[in-house]
């Protein structure tokens, strides 16, 4: 069972808000622990896609971004403004945004969902994935991809006729134990986002206390 990286500073890139508390929420809470300053860049307001429009919408997500940023330990929590289920077509812009930010903070790595359907099959998640991942080779800075074993999209994907990817073991070395209570905290601050029935607790009750990572240096082929 590998360790996470003993990193100082750690750049969270995420397409919605809501992924830094509901999918990497655990993992953050425990690079804050390990003692290091983490900083959320949250590259859309929202998940029109699902959620539909409506006034204040985007302004209500900026809010509980805060919020959940603050409950998991995090130092700042940046949200930008690109299309809502349309990053895939914003990679310049995207790859542009995230090297400001490394500039900025001049992280010593960036933890993001998995490059492989960004983890639940949304566009959005792949393409800041497939960003974070561009600009990361180029400063030749690691990266943690949090993923989801096979065993537990099977579930998901049945119950909830989801498009979860899941890994083998072996693609997911790094098995962390967790700490949910304060994770819950944060998912309860996106109230717009956490209801009864979602798959989000679903998912939970399946992964226990543990999540699952990998560490992508860019000595790796991919």
């Amino acid at each position: 069972m590998a360790e996470l990286p003993r990193w100082a500073r750690v750049l969270v890139v995420v397409a919605h808000p809501d992924d830094e508390s509901f999918g990497l929420g655990g993992v953050i809470a425990a690079l804050v622990d390990s003692g290091a300053g983490v900083r959320v860049l949250c590259l859309t307001a929202g998940e029109a896609s699902t959620l539909g429009e409506s006034e204040g919408l985007a302004q209500t997500r900026a809010a509980e971004l805060m919020v959940a940023a603050r409950e998991l330990g995090a130092e700042e929590a940046l949200l930008c403004h690109y299309p809502d289920g349309g990053l895939a077509g914003c990679g310049e812009a995207l790859v542009t945004e995230i090297s400001s930010q490394i500039a900025r903070e001049r992280p010593d790595g960036l933890l993001v969902f998995c490059q492989d359907g960004g983890v639940t099959g949304h566009p959005d998640h792949e393409a800041a994935t497939i960003a974070a991942l561009t600009v990361a080779r180029a400063h030749r800075i690691p990266v943690l991809g949090w993923g989801l074993p096979q065993e537990v999209t099977e579930v998901l994907n049945q119950e909830y006729s989801a498009a979860f990817v899941g890994h083998a073991p072996a693609a997911l070395p790094i098995v962390l134990d967790v700490d949910r209570e304060r994770q819950g905290r944060a998912i309860a601050a996106h109230a717009s986002q956490a209801v009864p029935g979602s798959v989000l607790w679903r998912r939970l009750e399946l992964l226990g206390s543990q999540e699952h990572l990998r560490l992508v240096t860019w000595s790796d082929p991919a």
